[in-house]
């Protein structure tokens, strides 16, 4: 509770009326007299209007929160006499979700008003909502009720999966793997899986001579593609990976992708392992049937911290490849800025991948090719413009060198990530390249 505008001014008002009676001589009392009717008056206005023990507040805490998208939190406040006009509604997060963050209380009758608290999620972790302010007028406008409700939910942010929970991987993986697809790649994989009897248009070469004599009939060999392969998400967790691209750091980005690639390698009976880094290496889970990891492997990366170190791509790719005793899937989710981080990145992925198929996913910057690609209207603009198209070119001129040498890189606008990464394994799946 406090003292609103206008009863300051009111005051100010008694103040100077008071000053002036002062200085006229005129009879004390009547100072006495204006100051205790607008006492009185404050009084009752303040004893009339409703009070913070007439209220009561209701928040629904909310359950896992998908990094990337909104906290929402139902509000009900109802109150035992008439509902007071909010002025203002805050609730009061951590700072990394907002602080003090304005929600909106509509009234649906003269007890009841409602509302939803929306946060966005755009870190990980878990974050306290400690209480709710509240502020009205009283019935006068005399005086400004303040409120605090406490609270003690939780939000607990963990990186999204809603591609894996919507079905949509599920569909994409299976139509891919065991559709119609898998019917014109029969016969084509490494993979021996039964004999059926050889009809007309079936690849001659299939045809298994030794049993097709003992069974006296043309018997051909239907093999699939192998599964059980071995692959490595290798997260680059340095302070690179901590740069905002369309409200979520690249990290988080790099996680959803990697989650839903496993999820994928599940689908396609794969093993799946993670590796993290950054100045030195951090979490090495070795690889398991990704189906029944997933759980895990979603634990270990919701709890990441966000690094501020410098990632350093030798020492962490050497542990790696220590690590692996046979050939594996790696995809290495990173970043560089300048010549000396791709040059050493360059040289890594290089030793890497002389005994294992490497993809590099990483992250377009929308703002270098806005800078690049927008109208410069002074000088300024100009210099940021060949600056933005230099860097550009260093980048492209990197993904070249790491394509000879036989890297798969992934480079994609936030929104368009998972989709390539998820078709750059189905095309790894399809042509048997681990």
């Amino acid at each position: 509770m406090r003292p609103s505008r206008q009863l300051l001014m009111i005051g100010a008002g008694f103040l100077a009326l008071t000053v002036l009676l002062l200085v006229t001589n005129a009879p004390p009392a009547l100072a006495v007299t204006a100051w205790a009717g607008l006492g009185l008056v404050a009084a009752y206005d303040l004893l009339s209007s409703p009070h913070r023990r007439a209220l009561t507040l209701q928040v629904q805490a909310p359950g896992d929160v998908f990094c990337g998208e909104d906290a929402r939190m139902p509000v009900r406040l109802t109150t035992r006499t008439a509902l007071p006009d909010i002025a203002e509604a805050r609730v009061e997060v951590a700072d990394a979700l907002g602080g003090q963050a304005p929600f909106t209380l509509t009234p649906f009758t003269d007890q009841h008003a409602a509302g939803e608290i929306r946060l966005p999620a755009t870190k990980r972790g878990t974050f306290d909502v400690t209480g709710v302010w509240l502020r009205w007028l009283s019935r006068y406008k005399l005086w400004e009720m303040t409120p605090r409700f406490p609270l003690t939910h939780v939000i607990k942010v963990v990186p999204n999966i809603r591609p894996v929970t919507s079905g949509q991987i599920e569909a994409t993986v299976r139509s891919e793997l065991y559709g119609v697809k898998d019917t014109t790649t029969r016969g084509e994989g490494s993979e021996f899986h039964q004999l059926v009897e050889f009809t007309t248009g079936m690849d001659t070469r299939a045809i298994d001579w030794k049993r097709s004599a003992r069974h006296r009939s043309l018997v051909a060999k239907e093999t699939r593609a192998e599964r059980n392969h071995q692959i490595i998400l290798a997260l680059d967790n340095g302070y690179l990976m901590r740069g905002q691209i369309d409200g979520l750091s690249r990290i988080d980005h790099a996680i959803n992708a990697a989650l839903t690639t496993a999820w994928a390698a599940g689908l396609g009976g794969d093993l799946v392992g993670l590796f993290s880094f950054d100045a030195e290496p951090r979490h090495f889970s070795p690889p398991q049937p990704a189906r029944a990891a997933f759980p895990s492997l979603r634990a270990q990366m919701a709890q990441m911290d966000y690094a501020s170190v410098e990632s350093n791509h030798t020492l962490a790719m050497a542990h790696l490849n220590g690590r692996l005793k046979r050939r594996s899937l790696i995809v290495v989710f990173s970043d560089f800025a300048d010549p000396t981080t791709a040059e050493l990145l360059v040289e890594n992925l290089e030793v890497l991948s002389r005994a294992h198929l490497v993809v590099f996913v990483t992250l377009t910057d929308p703002a270098l090719e806005r800078r690049q690609s927008g109208a410069a209207l002074n000088a300024d603009e100009v210099a940021e413009a060949v600056v933005a198209a230099d860097m550009l070119r260093d980048r492209q001129l990197v993904f070249d060198r790491l394509a000879r040498i036989g890297v798969l890189c992934v480079e994609a606008a936030p929104g368009k990530l998972t989709p390539r990464l998820l078709s750059t394994y189905l095309d790894i799946k399809a042509r048997e390249m681990i």
